[in-house]
């Protein structure tokens, strides 16, 4: 069971992602571009106006960064730790409460080198570790590190494609972690899974509730598709229901 009533965080793209969250009374958002590939960093100026959004809000905290220097993996050189740090670091000045990182070995467990480096940079902003937890089948050994290390939460559909599909690994877990640090739930989230997911002792929930818009003018040569994700408000009012109505 939950030591309390459990989130929802939606992942958005933009301030526009975040104003609609906030509506809907979403605990917290994740902000990211780049979801179609698993998401990436946002820009600074996307950054700024989040925090500003949600400081208006009168939610300072509300808004948790990813902070992932390219898709393809989560094995870093050097240089990709190192931009990450300072990503990091201009997401703290920016004000954000937390970030969200990972950082694996060629063997899939924790780079915890690397991960030690993101959490100095974050200077005690909360940090969630993402779904690179689901590249192994140590997620139990894996969570032990991540607690050793001092991380908040992480991000894991129990290392299935799907959230509910890896339920059972979710529950164990839950168990695992035992309060030491919140498993939230997050691949392929519905609102018909929510209820089976919550079940398992979960923390929080993890989707984007997003859609497909369409440009007003042809992107062109270059531009590349014409549409193009944004936050669905129906859809993460939808959510945000599911998990209340679990109380």
């Amino acid at each position: 069971m939950q030591s309390s009533a459990p989130a929802i965080e939606i992942a958005v793209q933009d301030v526009d992602g975040v104003g609609i969250a906030l509506r809907v009374g979403a605990d917290r958002v994740e902000l990211c571009s780049a979801l179609g590939v698993g998401g990436l960093t946002p820009s600074i100026g996307t950054i700024e106006m989040a925090v500003e959004a949600a400081s208006v809000a009168g939610r300072p905290d509300y808004v948790n960064v990813l902070v992932r220097p390219r898709p393809g993996g989560f094995v870093y050189s050097a240089n990709e730790i190192a931009t990450t740090v300072r990503d990091i670091r201009a997401a703290a000045a920016a004000g954000v409460g937390g970030v969200v990182v990972g950082a694996l070995n060629a063997d899939g467990t924790v780079d915890t080198a690397a991960t030690r480096e993101f959490m100095a940079a974050a200077e005690g902003l909360t940090v969630t570790f993402h779904r690179a937890i689901d590249i192994g089948t140590e997620q139990l050994h894996v969570l032990d590190q991540l607690i050793e290390l001092g991380v908040a939460r992480v991000l894991t559909s129990g290392g299935a494609a799907r959230s509910l599909d890896g339920a059972e690994v979710l529950r164990r877990m839950a168990a695992h972690a035992a309060g030491r640090l919140q498993i939230m739930a997050g691949g392929g989230v519905t609102l018909d899974s929510i209820p089976t997911l919550l079940a398992t002792g979960i923390d929080a929930v993890h989707l984007s509730a997003k859609r497909a818009a369409l440009s007003l003018a042809p992107s062109g040569p270059g531009g590349g598709a014409s549409d193009f994700d944004v936050t669905d408000e129906e859809l993460a009012r939808a959510a945000v229901l599911a998990v209340r109505s679990t109380l």
